[in-house]
């Protein structure tokens, strides 16, 4: 029996939306605004270990290609606890949103907006991001980072995306993938399937999403698959750049 047969999970199917709990009464979205209130306060200490501080050095790379565009309005979805909206106080934006689902992730970064004195230009709301609380061709550039494969209907967000973006506007996700080379591919399982889930139990007040965090990061389409999605949903200009023996890859698109 192969490795990655050993550490999947087989009590959820392939063809099963991945969801933090197995609550067959709400849906995904529901589920993961519940998840991420639960582990706002611990998310960006227990981030920084699991990762190993490897995710900064991603985000910095995302900073860098949006810079790369000259914007002016940024919109930074699944914001989170705010690193990469602040962050993005280093390009050109005078106008930054950060928009998340989760009440307790934004209140985490609002504080860190303060902190950081960016209040003139960085905006922290509560939205939706499947449906975007914005008018047509809004914003030059849109980043996502970590937050694609917790969207409900990845098509419908996509969208959305595209909807608000101006013309020849740039999207820049970041978000993790599976490493092709066999030897990293099985490392990159035993860290994503046995190591974090163990440290979620031990350290996060969510005994399950970790789990959950793995194993949909694991089932999420990356590489030319997710070129692919968004060119069905209307971009061009479609690339994608692995990051750490593929652990994680950065995707730039236009519309």
């Amino acid at each position: 029996m192969e490795m990655e047969s050993l550490i999947f999970d087989k009590k959820k199917s392939m063809s099963q939306p991945v969801t933090p709990y197995d609550d067959q009464s709400r849906g995904k979205k529901e589920q993961v605004t519940e998840m991420f209130d639960t582990i706002s306060n611990e998310y960006d200490g227990l981030n920084r270990v699991i990762s190993f501080g490897i995710d900064l050095r991603w985000r910095k790379k995302v900073i860098q290609w949006v810079a790369s565009f000259s914007p002016d309005a940024v919109l930074d979805i699944a914001t989170g606890t705010g690193d990469l909206a602040v962050a993005l106080c280093k390009t050109s934006a005078t106008k930054i949103v950060g928009l998340d689902i989760s009440p307790g992730m934004l209140a985490v970064g609002k504080q860190k907006v303060k902190q950081h004195n960016a209040e003139n230009r960085v905006t922290m709301i509560l939205g939706d991001g499947e449906k975007l609380p914005f008018e047509d061709a809004h914003f030059d550039a849109v980043t996502i980072a970590f937050g694609v494969r917790n969207f409900e209907n990845l098509d419908q967000g996509l969208s959305e995306v595209y909807r608000v973006l101006k013309k020849n506007g740039a999207l820049v996700v970041l978000e993790t993938s599976v490493p092709t080379h066999p030897i990293y591919k099985m490392g990159y399982f035993i860290h994503t399937r046995l190591l974090l889930p163990l440290i979620g139990r031990v350290f996060s007040k969510d005994k399950v999403a970790y789990s959950y965090l793995s194993e949909s990061a694991a089932k999420f389409p990356f590489g030319n698959a997710f070129n692919n999605i968004l060119q069905k949903n209307g971009f061009t200009q479609t690339k994608h750049y692995p990051q750490t023996m593929g652990v994680a890859t950065i995707y730039v698109a236009r519309k």
